[in-house]
């Protein structure tokens, strides 16, 4: 599994962090969101996914 974020896209929520916080990290200067790894484990799939449905902004994919 792979997932994408989209920097324009986010509102710095920090709901992605909260469910995968291995994947997934927000910028100290805007808040928005960074991408810790693009190829998603298979035991962090889960929290990646909650993390793809929890944003507000759809600010995060999968592919």
């Amino acid at each position: 599994m792979r997932v994408r974020v989209d920097r324009e896209r986010c509102c710095g929520s920090g709901n992605c962090v909260l469910a995968a916080p291995e994947v997934f990290d927000q910028d100290d200067a805007d808040g928005l969101v960074l991408l810790r790894r693009a190829e998603v484990p298979p035991e962090l799939a889960d929290g990646v996914r909650r993390a793809v449905d929890l944003c507000p902004a759809g600010a995060l994919g999968l592919r």
